[in-house]
C-alpha cells in the first residue's frame, strides 16, 4: 500500500512525520502522524498507538502533547491516526461535533449509510498496524495502545476485545467477560473535567466491573486538572510504557495521593514479557 509523505520535521534527533494513504477499510484517504526515534535508524523499536478524542485529527497529539522527547529517550515509535473517515459525503456526517466526522469512536458501524466507511475499529486493529509494520522498523511483538477521551475508551475496547494483541462496544460490559492475559489498567482523570462533573464518564462503574473480575486497575484523580493534554500524563505514560511496569527505579511509583488502588502487585518488567501491562491518560492506556 503506497504512502505519501505530507511532512517531516527533525525532533529530538528523530523525526516527526505525517503520511497519507488510501484506506481499503474506510474507503477514503487517511492520515496518520508517526514519530521515529533515533534508534529507529539502526534497529526495530516498540510501537505505541495513540487514539485521540472527539473533533481531533492526526495533528492534535503530535503538536500539543510534547511526547517526542520521552519517545526519543526510550526508543519508542509513536503512531497517531486520525479519528474518523473524512470526505465520504454521507448525509449528516458534518452536522454534529460528537457524531460523524472527527467522531469515529473506534467502532465499526453496523447500519446504513455509515457501515461502509465508518469502520475505525477494524482500521486500528488490522489495517493500520499492517501498514506501519510493513513500512517502518517496528517490533510487532512489542505493541501498545493508549488514548485520550474517546480515544481512551477506544484503547480499552481494543485491548479488551483482543487479549494479548497489545501486550456492544462498552468497556464496562467488555471487562465483565474478559478472560484473556493479565491486563493492568491505569486511568488518569482530571478532577476538574467538565464531563466528569456532568456525570457522563462513570469511572466507578468501570472500576466496579474490574474489581468483580479481579482485573488490576489504578484510577488516578489528577488534582486541579481539566479535560486536556497539558498536565503531564502523556509524558508519564510514554516513560512508564517503555518499561512495561507501574513502578520502577527510573519512573518511580504513582504518588499515593493520586491513586485509587485495586491491585495486588506492582512488578516491573521490560516490554516483551508475556501478557499485557498498563499505562495512563485522561481515559486509558493499554500495553
Amino acid at each position: 500500500m503506497a504512502l505519501k509523505q505530507i511532512s517531516s520535521n527533525k525532533c529530538f534527533e528523530g523525526f516527526q512525520k505525517v503520511f497519507e494513504h488510501d484506506s481499503a477499510e474506510l474507503k477514503c484517504k487517511m492520515k496518520f502522524g508517526i514519530y521515529l526515534p533515533p534508534k529507529a535508524e539502526t534497529g526495530k523499536c516498540p510501537v505505541l498507538y495513540w487514539l485521540s478524542g472527539l473533533t481531533c485529527t492526526e495533528q492534535n497529539f503530535i503538536t500539543k502533547a510534547a511526547f517526542q522527547q520521552a519517545a526519543a529517550q526510550h526508543g519508542l515509535i509513536v503512531v497517531a491516526p486520525d479519528t474518523s473517515p473524512r470526505g465520504c459525503n454521507i448525509e449528516g456526517e458534518d452536522e454534529s461535533w460528537d457524531f460523524g466526522t472527527g467522531a469515529g469512536f473506534y467502532v465499526d458501524a453496523t447500519e446504513d449509510p455509515w457501515k461502509t466507511n465508518y469502520r475505525m475499529y477494524s482500521y486500528i486493529k488490522d489495517e493500520l498496524p499492517k501498514l506501519i509494520n510493513a513500512n517502518f522498523p517496528t517490533d510487532p511483538e512489542r505493541m501498545s495502545i493508549f488514548g485520550h477521551s474517546m480515544g481512551g475508551h477506544g484503547a480499552l475496547i481494543l485491548a479488551l476485545k483482543n487479549p494479548g494483541k497489545y501486550k456492544a462496544y462498552d468497556a464496562t460490559q467488555l471487562v465483565k467477560s474478559y478472560s484473556g492475559a493479565r491486563l493492568d489498567i491505569l486511568i488518569d482523570q482530571g478532577k476538574d473535567d467538565q464531563f466528569l462533573s456532568a456525570g457522563q464518564l462513570l469511572p466507578d462503574n468501570f472500576i466496579a466491573a474490574c474489581t468483580e473480575r479481579k482485573i488490576p486497575v489504578v484510577f488516578r484523580l489528577q488534582q486541579a486538572s481539566c479535560f486536556c493534554l497539558i498536565f503531564g500524563s502523556v509524558q508519564q505514560a510514554v516513560k512508564r510504557m517503555s518499561v512495561g511496569g507501574q513502578a520502577c527505579s527510573h519512573c518511580g511509583p504513582v504518588p499515593g495521593h493520586l491513586r485509587r488502588r485495586v491491585r495486588s502487585d506492582t512488578s516491573c518488567r521490560r516490554m516483551g514479557h508475556q501478557g499485557v501491562r498498563h499505562p495512563p491518560d485522561s481515559a486509558a492506556l493499554h500495553h
